[in-house]
């Protein structure tokens, strides 16, 4: 696919399409960044607008992100790579909400390691509405759950520990590891697109 395919989008579009090619077919850090700088604040504004909620905003930022890059190879010039961007950003928002309203807890699907289920994990863990038998499941899981934590690599591990099981904030947990920030952000980033590979290996077993 070369850039004579996206002769029907305007330069804006044209320039982002050059960019997608780069960072499709040559992995080029650069074209990720600056499509990420591109278009990061306006899908966070989106994502804060839905929420209402500057955390779940930040997180559902970079969940959209990461989709998208994963599906680089999905994306068709005959819209805009913002068009498409901003439509993977708002359905994932969409799920998150939906999800979070009806208090589906990530434990209690069936995890097969899509990237459509990869927000389940941020929702929470605990429920003390559960029969004997759900409670038995439940412990289950997350001692399963537990174990593939443990398989990350040790600063990722922590950074998923609390963030998600003892749900420290973003700024509680830079002050904990006194670390930058932007630095804690960008390594739970990281550290949850390695947790997701794990995950897939363990389908079946949730």
């Amino acid at each position: 696919m070369g850039l004579e395919e996206g002769h029907n989008l305007s330069e804006k579009g044209k320039e982002d399409f050059a960019l997608v090619i780069r960072a499709r077919e040559q992995q080029d850090e650069r074209a990720y960044a600056e499509l990420m700088m591109k278009y990061r604040d306006t899908i966070y504004y989106m994502m804060l607008k839905m929420v209402g909620n500057e955390e779940d905003a930040e997180d559902l930022t970079l969940e959209a992100f990461g989709k998208a890059f994963n599906r680089l190879h999905q994306y068709s010039p005959s819209y805009a790579f913002s068009t498409w961007l901003f439509k993977i950003a708002s359905n994932n928002c969409i799920d998150f909400i939906r999800k979070k309203r009806i208090s589906t807890l990530s434990l209690d699907q069936p995890m097969n390691g899509d990237d459509d289920n990869s927000s389940d994990f941020s929702d929470s863990i605990t429920n003390n509405n559960l029969d004997p038998e759900e409670k038995f499941i439940r412990k289950q899981k997350i001692r399963i759950m537990r174990e593939i934590v443990d398989q990350l690599k040790p600063r990722y591990r922590e950074l998923i520990i609390l963030r998600y099981f003892r749900e420290y904030s973003y700024e509680e947990i830079a002050d904990h590891l006194e670390l930058p920030l932007g630095t804690i952000k960008a390594q739970l980033y990281r550290a949850r697109e390695q947790l997701y590979q794990l995950m897939k290996n363990k389908k079946g077993k949730f």
